[in-house]
């Protein structure tokens, strides 16, 4: 067995033995576990109950999904192609444009899976280094232009970034799209987080012949385990892109009647779960605060999380994470999204039942204490 195939089954066996955890607290991965909207539920058992699963989806996704996905980012004129996952979206698009010689573009920190798919694809990746109170923990475009050439074939943008919660403002998308224009590089706007932002401006609306966004229903309606996001772009990228979709068997059809209903209901659903989200996170912010050491250096996250500095009060996030792991709570350590920065924080997913942010919050203390005496860690993921 070679080294690489040992890693994999190591890290699988890792989240097939959280997965099998009896009620564990999922607070780890930004997915969504409020209780789903009735309408939701209804439409997966309804399409279930008509045996819809026996058949394929059509090939970019049904045709009234991919029009309620357009109108939902409020771009007339743009195509969406539904797929299982934003990160299908995204490693369509790597595909499409990635190669030796050209380079892609994005922030450290990032969401990693887009850089591993350029490299597959022969690309070199620049992470431009933003954990930085100097730069507000945001990419300038003073920045990424000093980062970008002819080479340059995609730049990433996560917004709001995960794991920071940052949210770029309409000027800032615009400057980057001007970055890209002069340079030939197509932005890629990664949008999994803009429903939990304020005053969020998707790059089609500014750039709508220069950009594709990218959009997920795992982490807003709830939908991770049913793989279900889209791109969405001009007709004319949205061509170039369909050209190599390996999902030419559609996405699944249970997933995309559940996207539907969550569309149709969006507007009550997410003041719901804003809401809930926002009290998660007030609530460990002031546990934090009563913890010498602790710092959520980024107030307001524009994210369904959280960063909690754990590096001054002399903790590695690996040995948080393991105390909590052993309390039936899952959360994240740094290095899962930067090896640059990854020593310093934890991150918490902050959409989830009241009682799951209250036991965390009151489990803090003692974990913390636990934390500073352990050194004996399993691998994480």
């Amino acid at each position: 067995m070679s080294g690489s195939q040992s890693a994999a089954l190591v890290r699988n066996r890792y989240f097939d033995e959280l997965s099998a955890t009896p009620g564990l607290y999922w607070l780890g991965q930004n997915t969504n576990h409020i209780e789903s909207h009735p309408a939701v539920r209804e439409a997966m058992l309804r399409s279930i109950e008509a045996g819809e699963f026996n058949a394929y989806a059509p090939p970019l996704g049904f045709e009234a999904l991919r029009a309620a996905i357009v109108a939902d980012l409020g771009v007339p004129g743009a195509e969406a192609l539904v797929t299982e996952g934003g990160v299908n979206a995204l490693a369509m698009i790597c595909r499409a444009r990635c190669k030796p010689g050209t380079t892609l573009v994005t922030t450290d920190p990032t969401w990693k899976w887009p850089c591993l798919f350029a490299r597959q694809q022969g690309a070199e990746v620049i992470e431009i280094p933003i954990y930085d109170p100097a730069c507000n923990y945001r990419l300038t475009a003073q920045a990424l232009k000093a980062n970008v050439d002819e080479r340059t074939a995609i730049i990433y943008l996560v917004d709001p970034n995960n794991p920071l919660g940052i949210r770029y403002t309409r000027e800032e998308i615009e400057s980057f799209a001007a970055i890209a224009r002069d340079c030939g590089a197509l932005l890629v706007h990664d949008c999994t987080y803009r429903d939990f932002a304020d005053g969020h401006t998707p790059a089609l609306h500014v750039a709508p012949q220069g950009s594709v966004v990218s959009t997920s229903f795992s982490k807003w309606l709830g939908l991770a385990g049913l793989r279900i996001g889209a791109l969405v772009a001009a007709p004319d990228l949205f061509e170039e892109f369909a050209q190599t979709s390996a999902s030419v068997l559609g996405a699944s059809v249970i997933a995309q009647r559940a996207a539907q209903a969550g569309l149709s209901v969006k507007a009550e659903w997410m003041k719901k779960v804003r809401s809930t989200d926002r009290a998660n996170k007030a609530m460990i912010q002031e546990a934090a605060a009563g913890i010498e050491g602790l710092a959520l250096p980024i107030m307001p996250s524009h994210g369904n999380f959280l960063v909690l500095e754990t590096i001054a009060a002399g903790i590695r996030p690996e040995a948080l994470v393991e105390c909590y792991r052993r309390q039936g709570i899952m959360i994240r350590q740094g290095t899962y999204h930067t090896q640059r920065f990854g020593d310093r924080f934890v991150k918490i997913s902050t959409s989830v039942p009241q009682p799951w942010a209250e036991k965390f919050c009151t489990l803090l203390p003692e974990m913390v204490a636990q934390a500073r005496t352990l050194n004996d860690l399993p691998p994480q993921f």
